[in-house]
């Protein structure tokens, strides 16, 4: 159970990359997303909700082997990513920017995402991935709205 539980919680292992493991995560989702087939919105919030739920207890468990928020946990980069592709065509000017954004924001964390770090466990790692998913996706509808 516990190898089933890293396999999980780093991202399918992506985590332990030696270099940037939250950017490994982000490109490992970006590319199961891709070659996922495509999904109504409501099959997409399924799947970003029941990967977020998993990933709580997964995460706390990783918190726990590893120390706080740790590196190997990158699952919250699954979902995050997930989250900020929600409807979006899988154009590569599209996956890019998603990418690039969702990375830029998961570094800064705007509010609310670096206070909800101080959630306790699997929460801490997983919502503030979430929330800069959702203000990645917002803006990706935004700009396609717009232009």
């Amino acid at each position: 159970m516990k190898y089933i539980i890293r396999l999980i919680g780093s991202g399918l292992g992506s985590g332990y990359a030696p270099l940037a493991p939250g950017t490994a995560g982000s490109l490992v989702a970006l590319l199961i997303w891709v070659i996922l087939p495509p999904m109504s919105a409501a099959c997409q919030i399924a799947v970003i909700i029941v990967t977020f739920l998993i990933g709580v207890p997964i995460c706390t468990r990783m918190e726990k082997d590893y120390g706080h928020d740790p590196g190997q946990a990158t699952w919250d980069e699954f979902v995050g990513q997930w989250a900020a592709l929600f409807l979006l065509p899988k154009t590569p000017a599209i996956l890019i920017a998603s990418f690039l954004i969702f990375r830029a924001l998961d570094v800064w964390k705007p509010f609310p995402a670096r206070r909800s770090q101080k959630l306790p466990g699997g929460w801490g790692i997983m919502v503030d991935d979430l929330i800069v998913g959702v203000y990645t996706c917002l803006i990706l509808h935004l700009y396609r709205f717009l232009f």
